[in-house]
């Protein structure tokens, strides 16, 4: 994880972006917007594989670190090294970590310290929008 991050290496305007991703997508990814619990299609994803970032398609979480917290958003207890940098987000009257995407810098979600049932004890509550799962090879 990366806390203080050189700046993104995927860097595109927001003409590029709209062309790029869908009305949805974009809300989250470029906008912060949050899909609606139990929602997304990631929610129940078990297989083995890789989540990357809906935006540019760098890896993010390996499918081990997922598990079902319970929120209504896919949720992990780590993340791939250097794949996110995690800000300070004060909106909706209370401090929380914003975790965006280090490539990019598109928002993924957020992170807690609320999963004392993981081996790190954190949950990367992420949006499904947010990300792209590919199944390992059988």
């Amino acid at each position: 994880m990366t806390i203080d991050s050189t700046g993104p290496t995927v860097s595109k305007t927001n003409e590029e972006w709209r062309a790029e991703l869908d009305a949805d997508r974009y809300a989250v990814l470029r906008e912060s917007a949050t899909e609606r619990p139990w929602s997304g299609e990631l929610l129940d994803e078990e297989r083995a594989g890789t989540f990357s970032c809906a935006a540019c398609g760098a890896t993010l979480f390996p499918s081990g670190t997922k598990f079902d917290s319970g929120c209504g958003w896919p949720s992990f207890y780590d993340a791939t090294p250097d794949a996110v940098t995690l800000i300070a987000d004060r909106s909706l009257g209370m401090v929380r970590t914003e975790v965006r995407c280090a490539a990019c810098d598109s928002h993924l979600g957020h992170l807690f310290d609320d999963a004392p049932q993981t081996p790190t004890g954190d949950r990367y509550c992420m949006n499904s929008l947010s990300l792209k799962f590919t199944p390992a090879a059988a």
